[in-house]
């Protein structure tokens, strides 16, 4: 890790009274104690981003993000020399983070049509794209093809119907199986069960893979799995390994991801190092000594780098203390979809010591839409500016209109500078998608 923004951290202790402290380990690593008390990423304070950017705000660590990709690509290839790190870029489909990936030689897995054309956008190498999904349309195969789109992962015979049809030139092929661990997560991030919706069982994997041998412009490779998301376990990812090793003997497997990250205080999740040991240690055990190894981080690649800025709006003392800023369930909707918690701080005054506890909570219509139920905090006031930590992934995926709001905006700080990523969405660009109503075209 780079020495400035950590020795800005150590030179100066986290003030009594907070919880600073622990909050480096969760915040991007280039994040920082200001010398006028805020929080700066990047080299560049909130205070700066919030007032050239507005908020809500998603801001990058981009350096945080480029060292966190060498680290999976570099440690996978110390460890299985035939391997291949993807950015599985359903957990920050940004044509900024594509073309990042483009730069430090990750492939890149797609999940749809938009997903591909933002890839395209980025510039990405189509022979670096693999295509996802268990319900892939005839549309978007065909886009995928005109594109020479490097793989495609066969979810279903159903598919391969589609395919049958489509092919006109030899396409790789990799088939995803269900590898039978039930993962210890949220029931809605679990992928790999027995009942999931993804994938074949190993008895039908057979007759598609029997299929796919067969026909002569289906290029089979190999395998591909998924356990879930957001796993603290190793011990899943080598049991996973070991089962997709009974479907038999290919020359690629694709073990998927799903390492999970520090979102609280509490957490302990596994480093990139202890993950990537469980894995290789499992396919050593198991695997062809010759295979190729694929991995597909997302939000173990991104989370940790991105942060999300609000301004404070009103502060209610009614029996509880409510800090409400300008964002919620519209730029935020995991919380609510999955459960997850996140930690907090009043990011233009860190070094005032965290007096309160608050339930930090969002704009939108719903009781629902709450960010934190007790966050720490200093004295909070209209105006004030709030980073909620460790958003870098799903919070940009997941952006809607509820309420009528604005999707936010994305900056990549570095070395003392921002750049914008994507623009914030406009009320033109909200009411463009109306304009049939407003000509009488509805009918």
């Amino acid at each position: 890790m780079d020495t400035t923004a950590m020795n800005a951290r150590t030179e100066r202790p986290a003030p009594e009274g907070t919880r600073l402290g622990e909050m480096w380990d969760i915040l991007p690593e280039e994040s920082a104690y200001g010398e006028n008390g805020e929080l700066t990423i990047g080299g560049v304070g909130v205070t700066e981003l919030a007032e050239r950017f507005g908020t809500p705000l998603y801001v990058f660590d981009e350096a945080g993000l480029r060292r966190q990709a060498r680290r999976f690509m570099d440690g996978l290839r110390e460890r299985w020399p035939a391997s291949q790190v993807m950015f599985a870029s359903k957990s920050l489909p940004a044509v900024g983070m594509y073309r990042l990936a483009q730069e430090e030689g990750l492939s890149v897995d797609i999940a749809g049509g938009g997903e591909l054309r933002l890839a395209l956008a980025a510039g990405v190498d189509p022979e670096r794209l693999h295509f996802h999904g268990n319900a892939k349309t005839d549309d978007e195969l065909r886009m995928a093809l005109d594109a020479g789109i490097g793989t495609i992962i066969v979810d279903n015979e159903d598919e391969l119907d589609r395919l049958e049809r489509l092919l006109e030139r030899p396409q790789k092929l990799l088939l995803r199986i269900i590898p039978g661990v039930e993962a210890e997560t949220h029931a809605s991030q679990a992928t790999g069960g027995k009942n999931s919706k993804f994938g074949l069982p190993v008895d039908q994997a057979a007759r598609a893979i029997e299929r796919m041998r067969a026909h002569p412009l289906m290029d089979f490779e190999g395998v591909h799995l998924h356990i879930g998301s957001q796993i603290l376990n190793t011990r899943q990812f080598a049991e996973a390994v070991e089962n997709i090793s009974s479907v038999g003997t290919f020359s690629t497997y694709d073990v998927g991801g799903g390492l999970g990250v520090k979102y609280t205080y509490d957490e302990q999740p596994p480093s990139v190092e202890e993950y990537l040991d469980a894995i290789v240690a499992a396919a050593k055990a198991h695997l062809p000594a010759d295979a190729k190894i694929m991995i597909e981080p997302g939000r173990s690649m991104v989370a940790r780098a991105g942060v999300t800025v609000y301004r404070v709006v009103s502060v209610k003392r009614t029996g509880q203390v409510f800090v409400a800023v300008d964002g919620g369930l519209a730029d935020m909707m995991d919380i609510a979809l999955t459960d997850q918690r996140y930690e907090a701080l009043l990011a233009n005054r860190i070094g005032e010591p965290w007096t309160e506890s608050v339930q930090l909570v969002g704009r939108q219509c719903e009781s629902g839409d709450l960010f934190i139920d007790g966050a720490p905090m200093p004295d909070a006031k209209v105006g004030d500016l709030v980073v909620l930590a460790a958003t870098g992934a799903y919070a940009y995926t997941l952006a809607n209109n509820y309420n009528g709001a604005l999707k936010p905006a994305i900056v990549f700080t570095r070395d003392g500078e921002a750049r914008l990523v994507a623009r914030r969405e406009t009320y033109d660009d909200l009411l463009a998608l109306h304009e049939p109503a407003n000509r009488g075209d509805a009918a």
